[in-house]
């Protein structure tokens, strides 16, 4: 009977003494998997061509503008540079084929004079969706960025034309879906549909925003060829795709024009208004890609709630409001977010409503936010927020912490 009990006790712990080395040996294989820059990244080039249709939004595209010419068509080129993480990395073998990078481009408008022919700055990152085979892949492709160099209108002349662009500089962004299909080891090409949307974020009024939808071809060059396929590290892979919570903690601010509403006439206030905020997000990480939670969103807004307190016999440029009570401008709301994230980039999108809203805004909103990590837990916030699905209400340009 001792003899059996020897015998189970020796077996017992060769299993555990087993199972410890094979968790040391996969922990250990794990932290000597390089990060990041560690190894040299693929670096490529490129260049792209997009023409366009214009979305007439207003009659400013129909013509009423002062050139009295239709708006319907743009044409864009521009270059890009870009890398991938080695296939030997952490990102090269948790996110294989995905560029990020930085381009330029400029956009022409046909018969479209009043816009002038604005030159774009921009981060992209693109990744893939589909595999068809060896060659042909299809993918995914966001931009976000400045457009800058907009012949625009001011004053009383934006109103009356319903100008879509009020200022010099606006925001840009762009979606796309491409295939892509490797000619060899260095070249490669893309064919895809894009969509673009510009816009000040209310930083100016009129802010109607510029929208196209266009066809993007594109040639890429790849400087230094590397392995296609990265090496399968099924230990990394699935500490990876462990589920998790993480919590952001975001600090915002802005500034922005508004409209106020007094004796039934709509009256652009003259000036600009600051904007903070700050947001807590509890967030459910699902695997290496996906996450979705909750946020407390709460935002002081120096331009909400100002109706009530207009001071009579002020109208047009002159119109004045008493400073409404800090309590007046402040809104509170809880919202639902979805994220992708992907490396040094995550783009989020979330839906909320206000359970407290400064008299005459909207309680339903909408917020798309894309975070850059400087570090593993610190990221800078660009995000947009609008109300019922159309209406702009300010940026969001701060500062945030990943817990």
């Amino acid at each position: 009977m001792i003899s059996g009990l020897k015998t189970l006790n020796r077996r017992a712990c060769i299993i555990a003494l087993t199972i410890a080395g094979c968790l040391g040996l996969t922990a250990a294989e794990t932290d000597t998997i390089p990060s990041g820059f560690a190894r040299n990244p693929r670096w490529s080039i490129g260049a792209e061509a997009t023409p366009a249709h214009v979305f007439a939004t207003n009659g400013f595209f129909r013509g009423w503008n002062p050139d009295e010419k239709k708006i319907n068509s743009s044409f864009s080129g521009g270059l890009r540079a870009g890398f991938s993480f080695s296939p030997e990395s952490r990102e090269g073998i948790l996110y294989p084929g995905t560029y990020q990078g930085l381009g330029v481009d400029i956009h022409r408008f046909f018969s479209g004079k009043p816009l002038g022919s604005p030159v774009s700055v921009f981060v992209y990152q693109e990744a893939p969706v589909a595999e068809f085979s060896d060659r042909l892949w299809l993918g995914y492709e966001w931009k976000f960025g400045a457009a800058m160099g907009w012949r625009h209108l001011t004053g009383q002349d934006a109103i009356d034309y319903t100008v879509p662009v009020s200022t010099s500089v606006t925001a840009r962004m762009s979606m796309a879906l491409k295939l892509h299909y490797r000619l060899s080891d260095r070249w490669s090409l893309s064919a895809g549909v894009e969509a673009t949307h510009f816009s000040n974020g209310n930083t100016s009024l009129p802010n109607n925003g510029v929208n196209t939808l266009g066809a993007a071809v594109g040639l890429a060059y790849t400087i230094n060829p590397m392995p296609q396929r990265p090496v399968s590290r099924p230990a990394l892979e699935a500490e990876a795709d462990r589920g998790r919570w993480f919590y952001d903690i975001v600090a915002y601010g802005a500034w922005r024009r508004r409209i106020v509403t007094v004796t039934d006439a709509p009256t652009l206030c003259p000036g600009k208004f600051g904007v903070a905020g700050f947001q807590f997000s509890p967030m459910r990480q699902f695997n290496r890609m996906f996450a979705a939670g909750a946020a407390l969103d709460l935002q002081f807004d120096e331009s909400a709630g100002l109706a009530p307190y207009w001071v009579e016999g002020t109208y047009q440029d002159g119109i004045k409001f008493r400073r409404p009570p800090f309590g007046k401008q402040i809104s509170a709301g809880l919202s639902a977010h979805a994220e992708l994230i992907m490396p040094i980039f995550a783009l989020n999108a979330g839906i909320g409503y206000d359970f407290i809203t400064p008299k005459g805004d909207k309680s339903f909103y909408q917020s798309l936010t894309l975070k850059t990590f400087v570090t593993r837990k610190v990221f800078l916030n660009v995000g947009y927020r609008l109300g019922n699905f159309k209406d702009p209400q300010n940026l969001m340009l701060g500062l945030g912490v990943r817990l």
